[in-house]
């Protein structure tokens, strides 16, 4: 199975659009260049496992945030918003592995689902688990993963076997002892919901002048609460997560269409061609014409 990069695309909700490998084998490798190309927001129901390779990053995940360095990971459960920068102006890169629960717990009605699986991806204390190789448990978290990875990307005889062996250890270490993180309070549970609720008013409405006001009454809060809760969850503002929504709409247009510069402007809801320059050089690091013509 050929190593990929990770392209995350998302819908309305955050929630990823790419399908993790086969109906019959649902599981696919990645390395990400953060420093080309961070991983954005976005949410699936697949379990993931990352280790960074090269550098620092900042991985963020329910709520949580953590600085990881070379040989170091972070598990992430179902169903939990999270994303990837880098942390130093060097290579920063990371691999990881998203894979169906179903590859190691079978059918629902499995001792393996009913025992190990369903008991994680059900106890909301546990969004997400830092694996640091100096703690015995998670540094053999880590080996599975990485013998995981090399049989996929190896496909050495039997991998599909080896594969589902590796996960299912690993599995168990995260089962059997408790995350590396404090268990997620209420408030942060509630924040989880609403912030994918704003998210998907966002993406749905991103062309449009709309304010903090509309963003905050798409989940029934208030402006205030709102700014708290993008701060707390993903560490932003909502203006600044709706600038980067435009940019990166711009830049899909830009490498995509033959449209013009103001009219891809126009289309993602910068009003002011001068505006749109210098917001989409913040996101990229160049303007606009610079973008496709580097495409």
């Amino acid at each position: 199975m050929a190593l990929s990069l990770c392209r995350t695309t998302v819908d309305d909700s955050a929630r990823e659009l790419m399908e993790h490998g086969t109906a019959a084998f649902p599981i696919a490798c990645y390395h990400d260049d953060l420093q080309a190309e961070p991983v954005p927001w976005h949410w699936h129901e697949e379990l993931e496992v990352l280790v960074v390779s090269e550098g620092m990053i900042l991985a963020t995940a329910g709520g949580e945030k953590f600085r990881l360095e070379k040989g170091e990971g972070l598990f992430i459960n179902a169903g939990v918003l999270h994303g990837d920068w880098p942390l130093n102006a060097g290579s920063c890169r990371l691999h990881s592995m998203v894979f169906h629960p179903r590859l190691v717990g079978g059918n629902p009605d499995s001792v393996f689902w009913q025992k190990y699986l369903q008991p994680l991806l059900t106890d909301p204390s546990r969004p997400c688990a830092v694996l640091r190789p100096t703690v015995d448990w998670q540094h053999e978290a880590i080996e599975d993963m990485e013998r995981a990875f090399r049989a996929v990307v190896n496909e050495i005889p039997g991998y599909e076997f080896k594969t589902r062996a590796a996960l299912s250890e690993m599995i168990f270490q995260l089962v059997s002892h408790a995350p590396a993180v404090q268990a997620m309070p209420k408030k942060a549970l509630r924040n989880a919901d609403r912030i994918k609720t704003m998210l998907q008013f966002i993406q749905e409405h991103y062309a449009e002048d709309i304010s903090v006001e509309q963003v905050a009454s798409s989940a029934s809060i208030s402006p205030s609460e709102c700014l708290r809760c993008f701060h707390d969850m993903i560490g932003t503002t909502p203006n600044q997560y709706l600038r980067d929504q435009r940019a990166q709409r711009a830049a899909e247009l830009l490498c995509g269409t033959g449209l013009r510069v103001t009219e891809i402007a126009m289309q993602c809801g910068f009003q002011d061609a001068s505006y749109f320059a210098r917001a989409f050089r913040q996101v990229y690091g160049c303007g606009p014409t610079e973008y496709r013509r580097k495409a």
